[in-house]
């Protein structure tokens, strides 16, 4: 019979065969959310959990661990280099995850995430750009092939995406200029996967046909086909709010930009996502 020992030290065994992804995630957010620990060792353990959350799976347990309340939370609490590196963790778990997308939607970050792309917000002037920088990487990930999530931006939302168009940081209007791009271009999956529904709208056995929809982080394109069709919501809106013109403007009409504000020619980069 074997013996079981209870001797052993629970610290030598984490070090002998690791800790599991999950308490490595747990733990990081402990660190990031405790105001009592110093500004650097926060960041650290964003930059840890930013690089446990690059894996699909670990990105999905943010909402079965809880973890996505209090990462959003930090956006509005703590020093803005917190902000900033929290911002970039929500990015990187949004990028191609429809689940972890509805997770945090549930949320509804999008006034908050948006409220960022001032130049006139609170932050000093460096850190509220690296911000603003980051959160439309935040965005591109949230609204991104999401439908639902881009009819829940608002009047207020798609003025400041606007903004962001003549923003003083050349790298976040580049940066806007390809999530409005990519938020135009119609969906090949979805054209498809509906020319498919409509080859089989007369038969009988077509709900049969597709075959069981399976729970995994796409999942949801399967129930919901045209949730990642984006370009008639985005056209309307940038007709409304005069994004499409202020776009030309930039294209035509460039703000300065650069260190001092002296680059007053078009950036090539910009003018690349801005014709797409």
């Amino acid at each position: 019979m074997l013996m079981q020992r209870n001797d052993l030290n629970p610290e030598i065994i984490d070090l002998l065969l690791g800790k599991s992804d999950a308490e490595l995630m747990k733990e990081a957010m402990a660190i990031a959310v405790d105001a009592n620990r110093s500004e650097d060792d926060r960041i650290d353990a964003l930059d840890n959990l930013e690089m446990l959350i690059e894996q699909i799976d670990n990105a999905n347990n943010l909402e079965k661990l809880k973890m996505w309340e209090p990462l959003h939370a930090l956006l509005t609490s703590g020093p803005d280099s917190v902000k900033a590196h929290a911002v970039w963790v929500i990015g990187t778990a949004l990028q191609n995850n429809p689940s972890a997308q509805d997770a945090y939607l549930k949320l509804a970050p999008l006034p908050t995430l948006t409220s960022f792309l001032s130049p006139s917000s609170g932050n000093s002037a460096a850190s509220s750009q690296q911000i603003r920088s980051k959160v439309i990487y935040a965005l591109s990930g949230l609204l991104k092939h999401n439908a639902p999530a881009l009819a829940q931006l608002d009047s207020d939302g798609w003025s400041r995406l606007c903004q962001a168009l003549q923003d003083p940081n050349i790298a976040v209007r580049r940066k806007t200029a390809f999530l409005l791009n990519s938020l135009l271009t119609p969906n090949e999956t979805t054209t498809s996967s509906s020319a498919s529904s409509s080859d089989n709208l007369h038969t009988p056995d077509s709900q049969q046909n597709q075959g069981p929809i399976h729970p995994n982080s796409h999942a949801a394109h399967l129930f919901q086909p045209g949730r990642a069709s984006t370009s008639a919501l985005t056209l309307e809106a940038m007709t409304k709010h005069n994004i499409l013109g202020t776009l030309i403007d930039g294209l035509t009409n460039p703000l300065p930009y650069g260190e001092d504000g002296d680059k007053e020619e078009v950036d090539p980069d910009f003018e690349e996502k801005g014709v797409a």
